[in-house]
């Protein structure tokens, strides 16, 4: 009975070993990694927070189970800002992107009070510790369809329609011109400030205006598909930002130049799940897949869609920079040399641009 009785215990607790946690062959699955993003503007189907939105998705794709992504939209950059980002450590998650320019320093203020959270500043320079910076070299995009444009007007005159003149912006506008000047060396781009990032009456008034001052295409740094739909209702032309409009614009879209994050946002995620994310800063642009230039519309020669994918090839290999002088000086619109010939803004000179280039209609307050 007694032997019966041991042989019943030892039983019991092989059992109970191979069974309990620590013995068992099949590890528990690690709970997913909580990643949060905070968007300036409501998610819509084109536009500055639609390319975040893809590059969410992209790495809910990518991840599948290892990831619990969520995003908070239409968050106003300043104390809002900093509430929302401040919820979203304090709600477990562990790895926050913050893609606006105004989101910088409310991120860096909650990532001191969390420092075993990650967190990406996207359009921010300020690192720290547990927060990195990354943007896209959008003036390179703006460049290419600034020869597009120079290509397609007739009248020689673009006009721009411009959030806020920091630097990243005054890249875009100088670079549109050049490429523009480039093909039409008399081309003159006349800007608009909004003041605004998302204000689709605005942004829509302002083409209006541009469109009454002989411009026949336009560009624009803004939020919303406001100046597209003003193009094709004026039957002018446009170019895309952000994402692809020709659903929007179908007539006026000549081409988009677009961001992509999927690539950029996945790595990041999968740096926090394997250990070995660090932060960095990153500027990437055509060479790394993060702007491209294409979605050409039905009225866009072939001669000029191969010319401008040619260049944008050049600017892949290396061989094209927008902000090199090549053929001689380049001037400020007040006339002072801002690069000269031969020479090329370093990305230092490039991120503190405070000039508009010669052939731009507006001012910049220094």
């Amino acid at each position: 009975m007694y032997k019966n009785l041991a042989g019943r215990a030892v039983l019991a607790w092989v059992t109970a070993c191979f069974l309990s946690p620590a013995f068992s062959q099949t590890p528990a699955p690690h709970a997913p990694l909580k990643i949060g993003f905070v968007y300036v503007t409501p998610v819509t189907d084109a536009g500055w927070v639609r390319q975040h939105e893809e590059g969410r998705k992209a790495v809910d794709a990518a991840l599948g189970a290892k990831v619990k992504t969520t995003f908070v939209e239409n968050v106003a950059e300043g104390a809002d800002a900093e509430r929302v980002i401040r919820d979203l450590a304090q709600q477990g998650n562990k790895l926050i992107f913050t893609p606006s320019f105004g989101y910088m320093e409310p991120t860096l203020k909650v990532a001191r009070d969390f420092p075993d959270v990650k967190f990406e500043s996207i359009t921010g320079y300020k690192p720290a510790a547990n927060v990195a910076t990354a943007n896209a070299r959008y003036y390179e995009g703006r460049y290419l369809a600034g020869i597009a444009a120079g290509r397609m007007t007739k009248t020689n005159v673009a006009g721009y329609v411009a959030g806020f003149p920091i630097p990243e912006v005054l890249q875009g506008i100088n670079a549109f011109t050049l490429g523009m000047r480039s093909v039409k060396p008399n081309a003159k781009v006349i800007v608009v400030w909004l003041n605004e990032w998302f204000d689709p009456p605005k942004e829509r008034d302002a083409a209006m205006a541009l469109f009454n001052q002989n411009a026949d295409v336009v560009a624009f740094h803004t939020g919303s598909t406001a100046v597209m739909a003003a193009a094709q209702e004026r039957g002018k032309m446009a170019i895309a930002y952000h994402s692809d409009m020709r659903k929007i614009a179908p007539d006026a879209q000549i081409v988009a130049v677009t961001h992509r994050w999927g690539g950029y946002y996945t790595q990041r995620a999968k740096a926090v799940l394997d250990g070995t994310w660090k932060s960095g800063n990153l500027w990437g642009g055509v060479k790394e897949g993060m702007i491209r230039v294409g979605d050409f519309g039905t009225k866009v020669p072939k001669a000029v869609q191969q010319e401008v994918l040619a260049r944008q090839q050049d600017i892949a290999a290396g061989k094209l920079q927008p902000f090199r002088a090549v053929a001689g000086d380049v001037r400020d619109n007040e006339g002072y040399v801002v690069i000269a010939k031969g020479a090329q803004l370093n990305d230092e000179q490039i991120l503190k641009m405070n000039w508009l280039a010669e052939g731009v209609q507006g001012r910049v307050t220094r």
